[in-house]
């Protein structure tokens, strides 16, 4: 008899997560969450100011632990993780962009981007071909010595988003990415992460925008602590 592949876990697990800060009165800013995202997938997580977006971001990302629940990262439990090893799992697995572009402004691109792998142990040598690749991808080669200052703010922001993925991630947690530019600034960064995703990267995005949020395969809604799956995108309304 012939067996049947083993199923391939999901990229993210999260099982009855919750998320408090303590008091007094404690407070809960995550309310119990339970949520499946595949491998490869591309979601948006919209809903108002202090809804609790940030505090899901954080925790997928590794940057804080739950409170309660348990979060498997392509199948690998990480609440029972040391901090060492959770950082290490966030080094080579995880991406992040941030509205705000984090860029050393007395560094070139090229230096700003080889940052991300500075304590890896890899040698100089395959950082720098590494970040060369990144920076060519998001279509900055002529652009690679260069300082932060001297480019536009969409090309700051492609900065970042070479410097999130030179270690080619399993995922890209990109939290208002588009928040500091223009609406045709904003497609062009918007145009760079689908082509991420086609090549087989997941792609999470939170945002208050509605335009951005709709070009998502999947849309996460939450409101006062409490996540919405599955929003209908044609429906979605977000309150910002």
């Amino acid at each position: 008899m012939t067996r049947a592949p083993a199923a391939t876990p999901p990229l993210i697990e999260l099982d009855a997560v919750t998320k408090s800060f303590p008091g007094p009165p404690p407070v809960e800013v995550l309310h119990s969450t339970s949520l499946r995202l595949e491998a490869g997938g591309y979601t948006s997580i919209v809903g108002p100011s202090g809804s609790g977006k940030s505090t899901l971001l954080n925790l997928l990302g590794l940057l804080d632990r739950p409170t309660g629940g348990a979060y498997r990262f392509d199948g690998v439990e990480t609440t029972e993780l040391s901090d060492g090893e959770r950082t290490a799992l966030r080094a080579r697995s995880i991406g992040f962009v941030f509205q705000s572009f984090h860029l050393i402004p007395e560094r070139t691109v090229l230096e700003n981007v080889l940052l991300s792998t500075l304590y890896s142990g890899v040698p100089r040598e395959e950082r720098v071909e590494a970040a060369l690749r990144a920076i060519d991808r998001v279509g900055l080669a002529h652009r690679a010595g260069f300082t932060p200052v001297t480019l536009s703010g969409g090309e700051r922001q492609r900065v970042a988003v070479a410097r999130a993925t030179m270690t080619s991630p399993r995922l890209l947690l990109a939290d208002e990415p588009t928040g500091n530019l223009d609406q045709n600034t904003s497609g062009q960064v918007m145009e760079l992460f689908e082509e991420l995703n086609a090549d087989g990267m997941a792609v999470m995005i939170i945002t208050h925008d509605a335009a951005v949020a709709a070009r998502a395969r999947r849309v996460i809604r939450i409101v006062d602590g409490s996540v919405v799956d599955g929003a209908a995108i044609d429906d979605l309304a977000v309150a910002g």
